[in-house]
């Protein structure tokens, strides 16, 4: 999801992006591992146990991302941070749950319906880009990115780019033109 998302943010000096749910710190990971020493890279995480874990146990897991300078961690909802963030991301990251259908948490359906994507475009660069995470397709969440304003492109993949797992969309919204890909994804 990072490579796909920073297509452009990796290419600027000091790019802001926001991952939207730290999890096991793997989207972190590699986000930080794309973007270029003045970067920085807001955390929105809601849970303060899941910040703990990755702060101690799951740490290593990911290479601890959360000692990197580049991060500024919010211990918020990604809402939050979303609404008060009026054009500042180049990328917006949200892997908050299963997609736009397999929810949590009730407030999460916010981020998948027209106020959450509003505010997601609002938050973006006039050329950025906002990527959600899903565990399947969902047309009509596809229909809402467009109606919201976004140039949207669908990337299924397999996890881990192997064979044989289990697949997975990202959900890409562009506020500008899709940007040209220097290295091929495997889609399905």
């Amino acid at each position: 999801m990072a490579e796909l998302a920073c297509v452009r943010a990796r290419t600027r000096e000091q790019p802001a992006v926001l991952v939207g749910g730290l999890g096991m710190g793997f989207a972190l990971r590699a986000t930080l591992d794309l973007l270029p020493p003045g970067a920085i890279v807001v955390v929105a995480e809601v849970s303060p146990a899941v910040l703990e874990w990755n702060r101690g146990p799951l740490g290593p897991l990911a290479a601890h991302p959360l000692k990197d300078r580049r991060v500024q961690m919010e211990l918020a909802d990604g809402k939050d941070v979303i609404r008060a963030a009026s054009g500042r991301f180049d990328a917006i990251l949200l892997d908050v749950d299963n997609g736009p259908n397999a929810l949590s948490t009730l407030g999460n359906s916010w981020f998948y319906a027209d106020a959450g994507i509003a505010a997601a475009r609002d938050a973006l660069t006039s050329d950025g880009v906002l990527a959600v995470w899903s565990a399947w397709e969902d047309r009509k969440f596809e229909q809402r990115l467009r109606y919201g304003g976004f140039t949207v492109e669908v990337v299924r993949l397999r996890a881990r780019l192997k064979k044989g797992g289990p697949r997975h969309t990202i959900f890409l919204g562009h506020r500008g033109k899709v940007p040209a890909r220097g290295r091929r994804t495997q889609r399905i």
